[in-house]
């Protein structure tokens, strides 16, 4: 029969154990996940150069955006609401992306919205009862969809009309979720291993200090001049 200090040996072993299994695998989700989520870190960080420098002269995209205006005959829209009529619409003229509706819709005007994706806007005008749509393209370059990458998210959170209703606006903005909560877990990961290295513990203390000084202190000053 085991005695009483062979139980406790046991116990501390077993803890170790999943002590040790728990670091091992910090470790692992830590350079996988990094390395998963390299390239959108390159991605947000080289993107958030270009919007905190716009008068960058080889990033400038909007004046070279190129833009046609095309006339479509459309076949007969019955849909019963303005959201399946914009979609047969769409389908008609072979466009997809995120649908953006007007401030207001002219009460005896043409029937109006607009299609959104990063590097290509759509002004759609369309005549139902004539079946003739009038299409405003406006196109961006390579820099353009960057620096729209950076802050699509498929409607403004304010706006009551205007929903995320394009599949790839959902895929998008879940991927950039999965970043900050990949970021978050890697972070976190890093704090337990600086921990364990007991040299290295008064070095990270300090630059942890400094940088939640800096950090509160530029937010207190946001703040104060808001």
């Amino acid at each position: 029969m085991p005695s009483l200090r062979e139980d406790e040996l046991a116990g501390e072993r077993r803890t170790r154990g999943a002590v040790d299994t728990v670091l091992v695998w910090n470790r692992r989700v830590h350079y996988y996940l990094g390395l998963f989520l390299l390239f959108f870190i390159w991605l947000f960080a080289f993107t958030g150069l270009l919007l905190n420098h716009p008068r960058w002269q080889f990033a400038q995209f909007w004046p070279n955006r190129i833009q046609s205006t095309t006339e479509h005959t459309i076949a007969d829209v019955t849909a019963a609401n303005d959201t399946n009529r914009a979609r047969d619409v769409m389908r008609q003229l072979g466009v997809a992306g995120e649908l953006q509706w007007p401030a207001t819709q002219p009460a005896n005007g043409p029937f109006t919205f607009q299609v959104n994706r990063p590097g290509l806007n759509v002004d759609v005008k369309a005549d139902l009862q004539a079946g003739r749509a009038t299409v405003q393209r406006t196109q961006l370059n390579a820099w353009g969809v960057m620096h729209v990458l950076h802050t699509f998210t498929g409607a403004p959170a304010a706006d009551s009309r205007n929903r995320r209703d394009w599949m790839l606006t959902t895929v998008w903005a879940l991927s950039m979720d999965a970043v900050a909560a990949g970021l978050i877990v890697m972070v976190s990961g890093s704090y337990v291993m600086w921990f364990r290295l007991r040299t290295k513990r008064l070095g990270g203390i300090v630059a942890l200090a400094l940088g939640f000084i800096s950090c509160g202190a530029f937010v207190s000053a946001l703040r104060w001049l808001l």
